[in-house]
């Protein structure tokens, strides 16, 4: 349990653990315990200096060049929704018309906060997974030919 306790600790104060009673909970009964003070004799102890923050946004595995980021980004500009997408999402505009002007489906999806724009590409975030937004035949088959063909 402390292996735990100590791999939590670098979440301190972005996070808060619950104690829940019941039988189903007994296995992480000790990781919602007080934890542990951020002093020298703490196992991961962290000087204040040192401390900061690094949101990991995503990470890159592929080996898929700029040359094809920079062509969905050009696709995104002759499809319409991608297009009103890209525009609300660059500018954080809450452009009523803009999104009213969007599908059903991506209009729900935007007035959800699924859609994020990273480096002029758009990604959906669904519960547990956030994906490329691609747009055009063409890309979809690139992706799947890096992926799954070229290994």
């Amino acid at each position: 349990m402390l292996r735990w306790q100590i791999a939590i600790q670098e979440y301190r104060g972005n996070m808060t653990i619950l104690h829940k009673e019941g039988n189903i909970h007994k296995n992480s009964d000790g990781l919602s315990r007080w934890a542990l003070a951020n002093t020298p004799d703490n196992p991961a102890y962290v000087p204040l200096e040192a401390q900061t923050q690094i949101p990991i946004e995503g990470i890159d595995i592929t080996d898929i060049g700029s040359e094809f980021f920079e062509e969905v980004r050009e696709s995104y500009k002759q499809d319409n929704n991608c297009h009103i997408l890209t525009s609300l999402l660059d500018k954080h505009l809450k452009d009523t018309s803009l999104v009213n002007s969007l599908d059903e489906v991506r209009k729900n999806s935007y007035s959800e906060g699924r859609f994020h724009l990273f480096d002029g590409i758009i990604y959906h975030r669904t519960k547990n997974s956030c994906v490329m937004a691609l747009c055009i035949r063409l890309l979809i088959n690139t992706i799947l030919h890096e992926f799954h063909d070229n290994i």
